[in-house]
């Protein structure tokens, strides 16, 4: 995570820029604590500061202190190398983190940057129950946006409920930030089935284009976040929604069915956040042995599962060796039960 081809991100940004693409997300924790500094290197060291938006995270697990937002947000702003972010948010917020920056003030201190011309907007990005979110939003309602995970596949999963969470933010007049469209790059490459019901209606089209469109189509979205690693991937994105066309009627009931095909398919809603990983003490690689279980549960025995497997668990503990100490599910946003399905994963290819 913390090796970042510099040279192949300046040739992202430069071409972003050049094609009208100005907004720019990063967070405190990104990359091992690296994507601020890259951020401050490809975009604000050089491009005109007038010429971009930046967008920066404040991260709940980091705070113990009302000292240590004013200390974390220099640590971020010298990175960055700015003197102020455009867009500025609570990171990843749910009952637990909420608790958190409500006992530590951090709302106040959200409210404050923006007084003080240190952030011109001011939100958060969410991971929860729409209950939750309708919580949030009563209590706090001075801010400007909210940040939530929509794509096709998490419109009506129970974890995430996407379809609720943006409804809730349509009743407080909250306008919407979408992230993971492409659910962490899963809906790129959605198998033979998916891919071939989009083919059958736009053969031209990349599965990620639909999965774009689908977000950038729903109501109250002001703005739809991708993450790109390829220049290939932001070509697509960039043919997307250069011109964006919001999906007909006709693509509405495709979509439908590729949801429907998910529904019947998928095993794990696991989004590859990795948040699960940073402190487990079996060192176990929670979201790849999830994709490889998914994947057997979608297309059998393709792609030789059991082989990606042996590689994945030669730098990694195996599912088997999961202690069932909980660390994982505290910090999972999709609320997954995750020492249950490590129990799964192990009976399918552990033996």
């Amino acid at each position: 995570p913390k090796s970042i081809d510099l040279d192949t991100v300046k040739q992202m940004v430069d071409t972003a820029l050049e094609k009208g693409f100005t907004y720019f997300d990063t967070a405190f924790p990104y990359h091992l604590q690296c994507s601020e500094t890259a951020v401050g290197k490809v975009l604000v060291a050089r491009h005109p500061r007038n010429s971009f938006l930046l967008a920066d995270k404040m991260p709940p697990w980091e705070i113990k202190t009302r000292a240590d937002y004013p200390r974390i947000f220099e640590i971020q702003k010298k990175r960055c190398q700015v003197s102020y972010f455009d867009f500025y948010l609570l990171h990843s917020l749910g009952v637990q983190n909420d608790k958190i920056m409500e006992e530590t003030g951090g709302y106040d201190f959200l409210l404050h940057l923006k007084k003080t011309g240190q952030a011109r907007a001011v939100g958060f990005s969410f991971h929860d129950q729409p209950e939750v979110l309708d919580r949030i939003l009563t209590r706090h309602p001075q801010v400007d946006f909210v940040q939530l995970q929509v794509n096709y596949a998490d419109m009506d999963r129970t974890t995430i409920r996407s379809r609720d969470c943006l409804n809730v933010a349509k009743q407080h007049g909250v306008p919407v930030i979408v992230m993971e469209p492409v659910k962490g790059g899963g809906l790129a490459a959605p198998g033979e089935k998916i891919a071939s019901l989009f083919h059958a209606s736009a053969p031209n089209a990349s599965p990620a284009s639909w999965a774009l469109r689908f977000a950038a189509s729903q109501p109250g979205v002001y703005l739809v976040l991708s993450g790109m690693s390829t220049m290939a991937q932001m070509t697509d994105n960039i043919n997307t929604m250069e011109n964006f066309k919001p999906l007909s009627e006709k693509e509405e009931k495709v979509i439908q069915a590729v949801q429907q095909v998910i529904k019947d398919s998928t095993a794990i809603p696991c989004t590859a956040c990795r948040y699960c990983t940073d402190g487990c003490p079996q060192k176990i690689d929670i979201p790849k042995l999830f994709s490889l279980y998914n994947m057997v549960e979608q297309f059998g025995d393709q792609n030789y599962p059991m082989m990606h497997y042996s590689r994945a668990i030669a730098e990694s503990g195996r599912a088997r060796d999961c202690i069932a100490c909980g660390q994982c599910e505290a910090h999972c946003p999709q609320h997954i039960p995750i020492i249950q399905m490590l129990q799964k994963v192990s009976q399918q290819f552990d033996g």
